[in-house]
């Protein structure tokens, strides 16, 4: 019986894949030599590779137009990128890249809206969806914005009361858009979700508030998002197909309305078992649409989806070192990180959320069962599952070099979560960031974007200094 991780993996899953093989023994991450990173910059240390944000996006647009070209649907479709899944210039600026829109969701963003025209990355004639609960400093913003000229610029009305900030501040013609409350799964400790107009309340909303306004502004988009994400399950298509048949409603007595808006929810891999259909699940979100307008009788809308982690996840991982090996008790071994998961990963603490993990080395030791703990003295900080088995097994800890593990496809949220460049739990300071990306001659370069977090940053955040 082979007992080798390699053996492992290759019984396990499909192995090598596209973006996961082994050269000379050591993992490679979308071809980058992870070991020469690692002697090159230590660890622990997060690595962003940003040409994977544009393969993901140009990706999604050739799916959609597949499923556009296979069901003859008439409507255009827009990438937008969600801002709060990572709002890093880098990130930013490389999906911009690729000539999409953006989605908001707070007063700053607008701010970064701003400088990303100041510093001629974007035009005025972009497409910015404006979601999210909007308190005044952010309407204040969409509706400088929209009267500076950015004529594209879509605020999503979250609620009924919305509408007035913008009916006192915004002197030009402009478009709006309507957050549709949707059923909250079953698993939920409540119904409807506290984001979006009800839609039972929104034809009389628009007949009452929009239709035949004085204040030149129309109603263009339908919005939903589901949070658990797109999924090929019944609960999906239910609140997907209450909102088309409410934009085939609309549409009748709303001849401005040309726009449904799916939102995000794309899964990503967090495991080499990952098996997702994206191109069924497109092609069924345009058939269903097609479907109810065509009995309906009415003009297929455009369709806008919001891609966050879906654009940006798959582009990063976090590398550590084992730091040392504990056995507890008769069942438990322990692998120490030379970081923390709570500070680094709060997702895998937050909400149980499992990344891709594998280790960089030692593919060819024998195998174990083990735990990995964070060091802080937290006792929630550890990791103890992967995504498809409720056990971790990695290499035994043999040899002089260290175990080198990643934990990939974690460019989402993470970073805001735990509050980039600030106190940490137990002051474990924030790791190395390296970036990876092309320069101009096409040619794969990387540099360090920030040392790891000092003792002295710290102290001055704390008021010592």
């Amino acid at each position: 019986m082979n007992n080798t991780y390699l053996d492992l993996v290759e019984q396990t899953f499909e192995f090598p894949q596209e973006d996961f093989k082994l050269k000379d023994g050591y993992l490679q991450y979308n071809d980058l030599d992870l070991k020469h990173i690692i002697d090159k910059y230590g660890t622990p240390l997060k690595l962003s590779y940003l040409p994977k944000i544009g393969m993901q996006i140009n990706r999604a647009k050739k799916m959609f137009a597949n499923a556009f070209k296979k069901n003859k649907y008439e409507g255009q479709y827009f990438y937008c990128y969600c801002t709060k899944s990572s709002q890093f210039a880098y990130v930013v600026e490389e999906a911009l890249n690729n000539d999409i829109s953006l989605e908001t969701s707070y007063a700053y963003d607008i701010d970064i809206i701003k400088n990303l025209y100041a510093r001629k990355k974007i035009t005025k004639d972009i497409y910015i969806i404006c979601n999210g609960f909007k308190q005044k400093s952010y309407t204040s913003r969409i509706a400088g914005l929209l009267n500076s000229g950015f004529k594209n610029v879509i605020p999503v009305l979250d609620s009924t009361d919305e509408l007035k900030s913008y009916v006192r501040s915004v002197k030009v013609p402009f478009n709006l858009g309507i957050r549709v409350a949707t059923e909250e799964e079953p698993t939920f400790p409540f119904y409807t979700s506290r984001l979006g107009i009800r839609a039972k309340d929104i034809l009389e909303f628009y007949v009452d508030k929009i239709e035949g306004n004085e204040h030149r502004f129309q109603l263009k988009m339908l919005h939903l998002f589901l949070n658990k994400g797109i999924k090929d399950d019944i609960y999906y298509w239910s609140e997907l197909n209450k909102v088309i048949n409410l934009y085939c409603q609309l549409k009748k007595i709303c001849p401005e309305l040309d726009s449904i808006n799916i939102g995000g929810g794309f899964p990503i891999k967090h495991s080499l078992g990952f098996d997702y259909d994206y191109q069924f699940m497109i092609n069924e979100i345009v058939r269903n649409i097609k479907a109810a307008c065509k009995k309906a009788k009415v003009p297929m809308p455009n369709i806008f989806t919001e891609f966050g982690s879906f654009t940006v996840g798959e582009s990063m991982a976090h590398i550590y070192s084992v730091a040392a090996q504990k056995v507890q008790n008769d069942r438990e071994t322990w692998y120490m990180i030379d970081s923390s998961f709570i500070t680094t990963l709060p997702d895998t603490w937050g909400i149980g959320e499992k990344f891709l993990l594998l280790p960089i080395n030692k593919w060819n030791v024998e195998y174990q069962r083990v735990v990995l703990g964070g060091i802080t003295c937290d006792s929630h900080d550890y990791y103890d599952s992967e995504e498809h088995v409720k056990e971790v097994f990695l290499p035994k800890v043999e040899g002089d070099e260290p175990l080198y593990l990643g934990f990939f496809h974690t460019g989402a949220y993470q970073d805001q979560i735990s509050g980039y460049g600030g106190i940490k739990h137990c002051l474990i300071p924030s790791p190395k960031h390296v970036i990876i990306s092309y320069d101009k001659n096409g040619k794969l370069v990387d540099w360090l974007n920030a040392k790891e977090q000092s003792a002295q940053s710290m102290l001055k955040i704390l008021g010592y200094t």
